[in-house]
């Protein structure tokens, strides 16, 4: 069987080649159009390159969705000092596990990504910060940077263009704060990672100080096929703010999970009922989470809209990293959103007040509620613990926290509410 699915209608570009062993190799690699994107770049300005992928829109895949090309037109070009392309490989949103697979089947793809942006940008290092559960693709990682060294494409004066380039891959120990860039600064440079306040941005002091560029994986393994084939080409797919396609993570209860690779702009409803398989039988869809654990939750009801960023926001949500949760009704909600809540109390770095407390105070709360033992009053306490933590500390964890909370209550205020009824009638029921 295929890997593990490839519905129909999907559209397979940075996915063509998972379940392919060979494009794992540096020769199947090279066979299947790797690494000519690289001597085409080679070939460029270092202006061209930026433009080509400001013309296509490809936008962040981290998250945030911030388009690439602008952000590497960021980089201080006449600065005279040291420049860094960071990779953010950390994959810590829970629901994600798209830039696994993409290290896991096409490692050279990243590097090939990462030498591009890095030649764009004028760094001569990138570092690769993996995460450290991450063993198997970290693995194959280092084994094809191993084999890119040995053929050429990392080391010193590239292909005879004077550009030299090294890629160092760093493994780090598995927190959630990592995945946000200024805190995986810190934990690279062997600090407590905690977020740093902007400005300065990392393209005027980044890692060590010095300018630098943070990208995700699928962002960089995105590069090659825009330098290929062109921006006109990668904008075939998608819509006009949101162009090309993403690979979408998606688990919960559906037939088929998995990751699938899909233009934005895809309508979700088609997408989670034909290409994932739907509910299982007999059941029907309650919520949906559709970009990570850390965006605002959906109704079951509410989900003919676009696969894209602009979309996504109009329906009071977030694209995010493409990380589709589906919950049927068999799922107790308020039991979900404390899970989620009890997560990001225990990832908070606690820095940020508001954070380190509100996290904690809404955990606390919402187990009181699960275990029958709460009140109306909680309702209003959790939302205004949620408005207190949102855009009033220096990262978005505090933020992450709050959508589903805010979002699961004015959706699904009725599952809470019979919680609570259910408390005070047993309650009732012992004072008799």
């Amino acid at each position: 069987m295929a890997y593990p699915y490839k519905h129909p209608s999907e559209t397979l570009v940075l996915a063509k080649y998972f379940g392919d062993p060979e494009a794992r190799t540096l020769a199947g690699w090279e066979a299947r159009g790797g690494y000519r994107a690289l001597r085409k770049a080679l070939g460029s300005q270092r202006k061209e390159i930026i433009d080509e992928v400001k013309a296509s829109g490809l936008r962040g895949r981290g998250g945030a969705g911030f388009p690439t090309g602008v952000k590497w037109s960021f980089m201080p070009m006449a600065s005279g000092k040291q420049h860094y392309l960071l990779c953010n490989a950390d994959e810590s949103e829970p629901g994600t596990f798209k830039d696994r697979e993409l290290m896991r089947w096409t490692p050279h793809a990243l590097i090939e990504g990462c030498l591009i942006g890095a030649y764009a940008i004028q760094a001569s290092h990138a570092y690769i910060y993996i995460r450290g559960e991450f063993f198997e693709p970290a693995q194959i990682l280092a084994r094809a940077i191993e084999e890119a060294t040995a053929g050429g494409y990392l080391g010193k004066d590239l292909f005879g263009s004077g550009f030299d380039f090294e890629i160092i891959l760093h493994r780090g120990s598995g927190a959630y704060i990592c995945g946000e860039e200024t805190s995986l600064m810190n934990s690279f440079e062997g600090l407590r990672a905690t977020p740093r306040l902007k400005p300065p941005f990392p393209a005027q002091a980044g890692v060590y100080g010095l300018p630098t560029t943070i990208n995700n994986v699928e962002t960089l393994c995105a590069v090659p096929h825009i330098l290929n084939n062109g921006a006109e080409w990668y904008r075939q797919w998608g819509t006009e703010k949101s162009p090309g396609t993403k690979i979408f993570c998606v688990s919960g209860h559906v037939q088929k999970p998995g990751n699938y690779e899909v233009p934005l702009g895809f309508n979700f409803r088609e997408f989670i009922y034909d290409i994932c398989g739907g509910p299982l039988p007999g059941r029907t869809i309650k919520a949906v989470i559709p970009g990570g654990s850390s965006v605002p939750i959906l109704r079951g009801d509410e989900l003919d809209i676009g696969m894209d960023y602009e979309a996504m926001a109009a329906a009071g949500t977030m694209l995010g990293c493409g990380s589709v949760i589906v919950m049927d009704d068999t799922t107790d909600i308020v039991k979900q959103v404390r899970r989620m809540v009890d997560f990001y109390a225990h990832e908070s770095c606690g820095q940020c007040t508001p954070c380190r407390e509100g996290t904690a105070w809404g955990a606390k709360i919402l187990r009181r509620i699960e275990g029958g033992w709460g009140t109306e009053a909680d309702l209003e306490t959790l939302l205004e613990i949620s408005d207190n933590m949102a855009g009033k500390t220096i990262c978005v964890l505090s933020d992450a926290c709050a959508a589903p909370i805010t979002s699961s209550i004015e959706k699904f205020r009725e599952d809470y509410l019979a919680l609570i009824r259910r408390g005070e009638s047993l309650a009732r029921a012992r004072t008799a």
